[in-house]
């Protein structure tokens, strides 16, 4: 994992890792930051989260049970 001050210094090379298919983590202050990758991979990653998720339509049609019980309470009354 390359720091940030490391991946500034040498963005050419971590770019051409990167298109090599060696994706390229930085930390920031000691924590895991980014990841460098190649835009075709990165096409590729979305692609496929794109096809693993159905619409919102069927996610709500499937939702267990035909009928949500409705809470019993009346309304109460309202003087104007």
């Amino acid at each position: 994992m390359l720091t940030l001050q490391d991946a500034k210094n040498r963005f050419s090379a971590v770019v051409e890792a990167a298109l090599a298919g060696r994706p390229q983590e930085v930390s920031r202050r000691g924590k895991p930051a980014v990841v460098v990758i190649s835009a075709e991979e990165y096409r590729r990653l979305v692609e496929a989260a794109r096809s693993d998720r159905g619409s919102f339509a069927d996610h709500l049609m499937a939702f267990p049970g035909d009928e949500v019980p409705r809470a019993q309470a009346a309304p109460r009354d309202i003087t104007f």
